[in-house]
C-alpha cells in the first residue's frame, strides 16, 4: 500500500512540475511581448521615398513591430531577402502588402523591405533593419 501511495505522490509531483514549467513558459513569452516596441517607418512622414535612412541610429530587437503607413494607391511593402533588397526584385511567392497600414514583426538578424511599384525601390524606397 505504501508503494501505491508513493506512486500517487510521484504522479502529483510530475504534474506539478509540468504545470510549473508551463507557467514559466507563459511568463517568459508574455515578458518578451511586453518588451516589444512599435516603430512607425519614416516617423510622421511614413513609408515613402525618403524613408531609406530612417532606421539609421535606431536600435531594434527581434519581436519589435514596424508599422508601414503609406498611400496604398501609390506604394506597397514587400519583405524580401538580401538579394531582393540589393537588386530591387520581388522573390517568387513573396507577399505584397497593400493596405496602407501594414505591421511587420522583426526577426533576429537583418530584415529587408522594399516598395515594388515601378522604379520606387531603385529611387531609394527600401530599408534594411537589423534586430538583435
Amino acid at each position: 500500500m505504501a508503494a501505491a501511495g508513493q506512486l500517487v505522490v510521484a504522479g502529483r509531483g510530475s504534474a506539478a512540475v509540468g504545470a510549473l514549467g508551463l507557467l514559466l513558459l507563459c511568463v517568459l513569452l508574455h515578458g518578451q511581448a511586453a518588451e516589444s516596441a512599435v516603430f512607425t517607418v519614416g516617423d510622421r512622414g511614413g513609408w515613402g521615398m525618403g524613408a531609406g535612412s530612417w532606421s539609421k541610429g535606431k536600435q531594434f530587437k527581434a519581436g519589435d513591430v514596424l508599422v508601414f503607413k503609406y498611400d496604398s494607391s501609390a506604394h506597397n511593402v514587400v519583405a524580401v531577402d538580401a538579394a531582393g533588397y540589393r537588386g530591387c526584385t520581388t522573390p517568387r511567392g513573396a507577399k505584397v502588402y497593400k493596405s496602407g497600414s501594414d505591421r511587420m514583426t522583426l526577426a533576429r538578424g537583418t530584415n529587408y523591405f522594399i516598395c515594388n511599384s515601378p522604379s520606387h525601390c531603385q529611387a531609394g524606397m527600401k530599408i534594411a533593419v537589423t534586430a538583435a
